[in-house]
């Protein structure tokens, strides 16, 4: 098997690109962004907003009775996982997210980062992830292009850590560089199309030890997966999508109606229609997998919340936010 892929093995790897001298210097931000895949700033977030959202997490985990109350640390108590959230809806149903990019600090952030103001795409992970229970399997998670799901919405990802995440809490590890090739997914393999062992060089893996302040932003096609969790503890990170306000941004709204041949979509700004769908339309699922065309209509509602990228009227993506 690959290196990177053997059973409980985290293959020493390089440092990420450290981007903080380079935050201003358009030009060089942009080179490097072409280079590597990527952009890597330290402590650059408002840690207090940062503290906060962190705090909501840990109050969820209390809630459910897998860590003390008031542990800072999110040591797990072992109480049974068998109904743990791991999707952690109810943060999911809060919209956690918006109150946290709302906050003055991230907003400017962000804003002299892009250079416009963000357009947040409500594509977001709440990740508590608990110390693995079964350390016979690899420890990556699953190897993956966002772009490869997400055709014709071009966001870029950030990866926010909550707490401190070294190599036995697992966190983020990205391919650097890998962005520029095709996809590696494999067509052959639906309805998730996993990239496949191997397809990935060992050599081009980057991780570091994260902290909270620290953000990572990723290309959409750049390989990357989180790494399972060896430590006592949960691992807290939230990511998200933005994009530029100014750029081609998707629609997000609701439907209002929905055959298996076109869906109708209310969305904000007065951006609605009805877009058709095609062999070329990637409806994704809440798990991720491609909805085939005809069951589409048992898959997505009336009402229901969506993200939809259109190209000359024919649907490119469907997806929920979640």
């Amino acid at each position: 098997m690959n290196a990177t892929l053997d059973a409980g093995v985290l293959p020493a790897m390089q440092e990420l690109h450290v981007s903080n001298d380079i935050l201003d210097d358009r030009t060089a931000l942009l080179a490097a962004w072409d280079r590597d895949g990527y952009w890597f700033f330290r402590d650059v977030l408002d840690t207090e907003a940062v503290g906060r959202l962190r705090r909501i997490f840990l109050d969820e985990l209390s809630q459910l009775g897998v860590i003390a109350p008031d542990d800072p640390a999110a040591r797990y108590n072992g109480k049974s996982l068998e109904d743990f959230p791991f999707r952690m809806e109810s943060l999911a149903s809060r919209k956690t997210w918006k109150p946290f990019v709302a906050e003055p600090p991230i907003h400017r952030f962000f804003s002299r980062l892009l250079a416009d103001e963000p357009f947040w795409i409500p594509t977001v992970e709440y990740r508590a992830t608990p110390p693995a229970q079964d350390r016979a399997r690899a420890r990556f998670d699953y190897v993956h292009q966002d772009g490869f799901y997400n055709a014709g919405i071009p966001f870029s990802i950030c990866w926010i850590p909550l707490v401190e995440i070294d190599p036995e809490v697992g966190g983020l590890v990205l391919a650097e560089g890998m962005h520029k090739g095709p996809y590696l997914h494999d067509l052959a393999q639906p309805p998730l199309f996993p990239i496949p062992d191997g397809a990935v060089p060992a050599h081009a893996w980057r991780r570091t030890t994260y902290r909270p302040g620290d953000v990572v932003i990723m290309h959409l096609n750049t390989p990357h997966t989180g790494v399972a969790n060896y430590s006592d503890r949960f691992r807290l990170s939230m990511d998200i999508r933005v994009m530029a306000a100014s750029g081609d941004t998707p629609i997000i709204g609701n439907i209002t109606s929905l055959t298996s041949r076109e869906v109708a979509v209310q969305g904000g700004h007065g951006r609605s229609g009805t877009f058709a769908f095609d062999e070329y339309t990637y409806c994704r699922g809440i798990d991720g997998r491609k909805v085939p065309l005809d069951e589409i209509p048992s898959h997505f509602h009336e009402g229901d919340e969506v993200i939809l990228a259109a190209r000359d009227g024919r649907v490119t993506v469907l997806r929920p936010p979640h």
